[in-house]
Parts: structure tokens; C-alpha cells; sequence
């Protein structure tokens, strides 16, 4: 692809380093903002400096916020008896879309997967106990994508907390096993929360 400026150029190649973004949709993105107003370009730059200089994540449960305590920890609306236990931070944003759970949540931050290098020093896990033993929540609910890698830190984290009086619940498998959380629909997720089902009951039907 040959360009006839190099301020075009650079912006292109900056655009590609974006997922799922190849060089003809880059250029697509970069000739559109071209026709923008100049001040409506400006903002677009500010919002997304303003975004990697001033976001947060969420002390208690590791969410992006924009103060110290996000927004949904900071709700006295919601169930804090009820710790959701994600992947990462498209997991809230999924679950949330469905508007079927009123509870708090917990990102790790991954799953383990000790051929990707993870393990369970790399995530929040720690930091989940330490919540449990604070908060004393009723129910663990373990809302990870369900592949192998999401049962394994299911089942450490379970062996970590059994000595609370906690009740722990995964999602019911209305979702593929395999499959990825983020890209599940609104209804399947949604049905899923609803009729989650204690951990134990899945280890039985998945063994």
C-alpha cells in the first residue's frame, strides 16, 4: 500500500495496531477522521489520552473506574452478600448488559493457564481472599468462560475459601463449553446467572 504522505502513513500504521484492525480498515478509520472537524478529531485524541493517563482500577474489586471505588462497589443498591467472580473487565460490561444480577464483582484479571505462563500469583486471587475474609459475602458466584482453564481456578479457588461458610454457584452451562463469555448473547448470559448452580453439582455432571 503506498501512501503520499508520511502523516498519513504513520496514522495508518498506528490504526493496525488496534485488534481486528487490518491496513485497508485502518485506512478507512484515518481518512474518515480527515473529513472531521478539526475540534472533533481534538476531542477524539483527548478522550482516548485522558482514558490511558486517568483511568483507574477499582481497589476492592479491580474494575476500571474512575475513582478509587467504582461506581457498582459504591452502589448501596447492590447485593453485597453476592461477589461475582469474572475473567476480566468484558465480563462485568457483558453481565451487566443482561441487567439480570445485583450483586458486586471480583475481575482476576485472567484464568489460570500454566502454558500461558499464569498462575495464580499473576491474578487477583489473593486479593479475592482477603475479601471474603472482610466481607464475609453468602455466595461466591463464578462467572468465568467455561474451558478448562476457567474450571482449574474455579476448583483452587473453591480449595482456598472452603473453611468459609460461603455458598459457591457457576453459571449454568447454557453457554458452549469452550466458548469465550464476552461473546455470549444477552439472553443466554442472562438465563445462565439466573439459573447458576452450585459448583459441586457441575463437578458431578462434568466428570
Amino acid at each position: 500500500m503506498q501512501f503520499s504522505s508520511a502523516l498519513l502513513e504513520n496514522a495508518v500504521n498506528e490504526f493496525t495496531k488496534l485488534p481486528g484492525i487490518g491496513k485497508k480498515t485502518a485506512l478507512r478509520l484515518v481518512l474518515h477522521l480527515l473529513k472531521q472537524e478539526t475540534a472533533s478529531v481534538d476531542y477524539f485524541v483527548q478522550a482516548l489520552s485522558r482514558l490511558r493517563h486517568e483511568i483507574r482500577f477499582c481497589h476492592r474489586c479491580h474494575n476500571v473506574s474512575d475513582a478509587d471505588i467504582c461506581s457498582i462497589c459504591s452502589n448501596s443498591m447492590r447485593k453485597r452478600e453476592l461477589i461475582c467472580v469474572v475473567e476480566n473487565i468484558r465480563d462485568v460490561i457483558a453481565i451487566e448488559s443482561t441487567h439480570q444480577y445485583n450483586g458486586v464483582y471480583h475481575v482476576l484479571g485472567g484464568v489460570i493457564s500454566p502454558l500461558d505462563g499464569i498462575g495464580p500469583e499473576q491474578l487477583t486471587i489473593q486479593s479475592l481472599v482477603q475479601r471474603v475474609e472482610n466481607e464475609r459475602p453468602s455466595e461466591l458466584i463464578f462467572a468465568l468462560s467455561p474451558t478448562i482453564q476457567g474450571d482449574t481456578t474455579i476448583f483452587y479457588i473453591q480449595k482456598l475459601l472452603h473453611k468459609f461458610a460461603i455458598r459457591f454457584t457457576t453459571i449454568a452451562r447454557g453457554i458452549a463449553f469452550g466458548g469465550e463469555l464476552e461473546y455470549a448473547d444477552e439472553m443466554t448470559l442472562g438465563r445462565s446467572l439466573i439459573n447458576r448452580q452450585p459448583v459441586e453439582q457441575y463437578v458431578k455432571t462434568n466428570t
